[in-house]
């Protein structure tokens, strides 16, 4: 109610007192949300607690953080790539080792010069390996949309995806969400990079026209992911606390927050669902 007051009539107050109740509310609700404190933050040092810039974009990933179907998706994924890889003399299994080790599959055919480094040939894998029934696979979700809608339409959503944009696409539709992002930024935007790699970081970033990293919130479930945002600079969720190979509960040392499914993100970023009135 102070601050509310205090912008209301700012030349009644003085900056350093604005600045100390935003500082103040800050730190409230990072007490509230039990917001992990990370170092390399403006907010990361209690001893040298600092304001932090606003959010400006947010990053979505796509599979197994906007939808969770138990990892059907990318098990059908998996196996259609693994059949791509065993018809060309590569053992079983060989597509989910590289998926561990490169963070796509994609990136290890071309790091281990399997596949030609050729558009053509690039982009007639990708055909190949997401030619899944999607509307079989995912439902609608309406609350999901709702939660998406409920958010502060000044800040730019992008989806930030491993995959490719035709598959990101499919998959938005089928979730009735695709009209609610700006773009879709995909690994043929990032030059073929993982979300493994800092790089493709900053491509999203130079896409998204940000230029501060600790103003880009990110949503995701892959733990290597996150460190790699973190190693940028950017804000970030864990999305899903259950491993895909062990099934036990995990935990990023990256993430401000961990949520079991998306739908939570209005508890843990009411920043990100406050409104600018005229």
């Amino acid at each position: 109610e102070v601050l509310d007051k205090s912008e209301q009539n700012p030349e009644e107050w003085m900056p350093d007192g604005i600045h100390a109740l935003r500082l103040y509310e800050q730190y409230l609700t990072d007490r509230r949300l039990k917001r992990k404190l990370l170092h390399g933050y403006s907010s990361g040092n209690l001893n040298q607690y600092k304001l932090r810039p606003k959010p400006k974009v947010v990053f979505f990933d796509c599979d197994d953080c906007l939808y969770f179907d138990g990892w059907t998706v990318a098990k059908r994924l998996t196996a259609k790539i693994n059949e791509w890889c065993v018809a060309r003399g590569m053992e079983t299994g060989s597509a989910y080792k590289l998926y561990k080790k490169y963070g796509t599959a994609l990136k290890g055919l071309i790091a281990e010069g399997l596949i030609p480094d050729s558009e053509e040939e690039l982009d007639q894998y990708l055909r190949d390996v997401h030619d899944i029934p999607i509307h079989d696979l995912i439902a609608k979700d309406d609350r999901l949309r709702s939660v998406l809608l409920a958010m502060d339409p000044t800040i730019p959503k992008y989806i930030f995806t491993a995959s490719v944009r035709h598959h990101a696409e499919r998959c938005l539709k089928a979730l009735g969400i695709e009209d609610l992002f700006v773009d879709i930024i995909d690994v043929k935007s990032c030059n073929w990079e993982s979300k493994h790699s800092p790089s493709s970081f900053r491509a999203a970033m130079k896409i998204a026209g940000v230029e501060d990293p600790e103003s880009c919130i990110f949503f995701d479930d892959s733990l290597k992911n996150l460190e790699a945002a973190r190693q940028i600079g950017w804000r970030a969720v864990l999305v899903g606390r259950v491993g895909r190979d062990s099934g036990d509960t995990v935990s990023s040392p990256n993430a401000e927050h961990e949520i079991d499914q998306i739908h939570e993100l209005q508890f843990i970023f009411p920043e990100l669902f406050e409104h600018i009135s005229d």
